[in-house]
């Protein structure tokens, strides 16, 4: 999609930290956290959200989740950890590109 930023930067048309990449996804921080550990799972395949997903992306959605769990073990969060799909800009979603957030890394006091 054309000035999208997510393709942008899966594309490295657009400077970004990526923490993870494959052929089909990469992984970055999210630049404005709200956790300790959070980061953005990102199909470089441009999808606008959740309800534009069809049955061929059955497969690349649960890479997506497998790929949050490595992640996930890897940033040492992976005993409790938030997965969340922001849908649609009533549901929260500023970037119109398919992703997962992973939120995690809070401690509890003891």
């Amino acid at each position: 999609m054309k000035n999208c930023i997510f393709c942008a930067i899966a594309g490295k048309k657009k400077e970004a930290e990526i923490l993870h990449e494959n052929d089909k996804m990469v992984v970055i921080r999210d630049i404005r956290p709200s956790a300790p550990v959070h980061l953005l799972i990102i199909p470089k395949k441009h999808i606008d959200s959740v309800n534009e997903l069809e049955e061929s992306d059955k497969e690349l959605v649960g890479e997506m989740v497998l790929l949050a769990k490595k992640m996930a073990r890897e940033r040492g969060i992976g005993s409790g950890y938030q997965l969340r799909v922001n849908v649609g800009k009533d549901g929260g979603q500023i970037i119109p590109h398919l992703h997962l957030h992973l939120l995690g890394g809070w401690k509890e006091d003891k």
